[in-house]
């Protein structure tokens, strides 16, 4: 009931238009590279943002072993943190590719369409994996000046992916983002790092844009 909800106001917000903030915490001064920023901007992607200078764009070719459903599938790598955020791209309407167990720890390919309530639901149900070892869970919806609309996601305690977001258009296009780190979680030591690349992720929402694929 609650992922039909963001369903409805997803496709009924137009208007009030405003720049993402995330809350901020005080932690102790960490050394940090200065916040600038280059564009995205790649020919026959359907999306643009601006993303750190300090990151590199990653075309995914991997999706459990095999190619994903559609080639706009992107990384943003950054390396001195050892992070990365994984933007998984669908197309509303399109082929979907899903991965379904198979026994013995493989998986076999099972093909669908893309409908946007399944999506908005599997990117919920993926949050909410993490309840096992998060202390909390917390969603909001924004729409950005650029008229972008999602959800938000904050997953506190030791899980893998604090922070995790969707944007979608609610008639064609459908994204989710989510910011993976090259250790073990351990909420604690990685609260200055998540703090500080909160900023990249609030400046990647704040900034993205649709694109007519031609």
């Amino acid at each position: 009931m609650k992922n039909l909800l963001f369903v409805l106001l997803l496709a009924s917000l137009v208007s009030c238009n405003e720049t993402y903030t995330s809350k901020k915490r005080g932690y102790f001064k960490i050394d940090f590279p200065e916040h600038r920023y280059r564009l995205l901007d790649e020919p026959g992607l359907p999306y643009s943002f601006e993303y750190p200078v300090y990151a590199n764009i990653m075309r995914d070719s991997t999706f459990f072993d095999s190619n994903p459903e559609n080639p706009y599938w992107r990384n943003v790598d950054i390396p001195g943190f050892h992070a990365r955020i994984f933007l998984s791209y669908k197309m509303i309407g399109g082929k979907a590719l899903y991965k379904i167990p198979a026994g013995e720890g493989k998986y076999k390919d099972s093909l669908g369409i893309n409908q946007f309530d399944k999506l908005v639901n599997d990117a919920f149900t993926l949050t909410n994996k993490n309840e096992v070892v998060a202390s909390s869970i917390k969603d909001s919806v924004f729409r950005t000046k650029n008229g972008i609309s999602g959800v938000y996601f904050k997953v506190g305690g030791n899980a893998a992916t604090a922070k995790q977001f969707f944007m979608s258009d609610t008639a064609k296009n459908f994204i989710r983002g989510a910011l993976y780190f090259d250790s073990t979680p351990n909420a604690d030591s990685l609260r200055p790092v998540q703090d500080f690349l909160q900023q990249d992720i609030d400046h990647l929402i704040n900034t993205f844009r649709w694109k007519e694929v031609k």
